[in-house]
């Protein structure tokens, strides 16, 4: 009798360790498990390096979604499917700009609000992009004096 109690003892203990465990995970590891809470926008950008899936996206600082997916457009520009909150909407003429943080260099989505009255649609997309600078590219040019002025 003392032996089935305790391994009855022991196995609770062992469900409760993987139940904990689980709740963890998801909790910390901000994984969603219902995605009823957002719709998709896409954007395309010159370059997105750094750019991965689950990347953060943000405005004012605040984080409103995450990339879901990367691919290539058809004129071989990044094309981003961003997953935003569906209490936050976004403004047609909005700017999507790939920044940086830190000092170790983490790359995410900073989305300046626009002024129009006209909201993006779920599936919708975001026109004005800015990819972010490359400064190894810039370097490049000034030594090797292939530095430009845009007009």
């Amino acid at each position: 009798m003392r032996k089935i109690d305790l391994e009855l003892v022991v196995g609770l203990f062992v469900l409760i360790g993987v139940f904990s465990l689980a709740y963890l995970s998801v909790r910390f590891g901000k994984l969603e498990t219902i995605s009823g809470g957002s719709y998709a926008v896409y954007a395309e950008f010159e370059n997105a390096g750094g750019i991965k899936e689950g990347t953060i996206v943000e405005i004012a600082g605040i984080e409103i979604g995450k990339v879901k997916s990367l691919s290539l457009s058809k004129d071989y520009r990044a094309l981003l499917m961003i997953s935003i909150k569906k209490n936050i909407p976004i403004q047609e003429d909005a700017i999507a700009s790939i920044k940086t943080k830190g000092l170790i260099g983490e790359k995410y989505i900073q989305i300046s609000p626009g002024a129009s009255d006209k909201l993006i649609p779920d599936g919708g997309k975001i026109t004005e992009t800015e990819s972010l600078i490359d400064i190894e590219e810039l370097i490049s040019r000034y030594i090797f004096g292939k530095v430009e002025e845009k007009k």
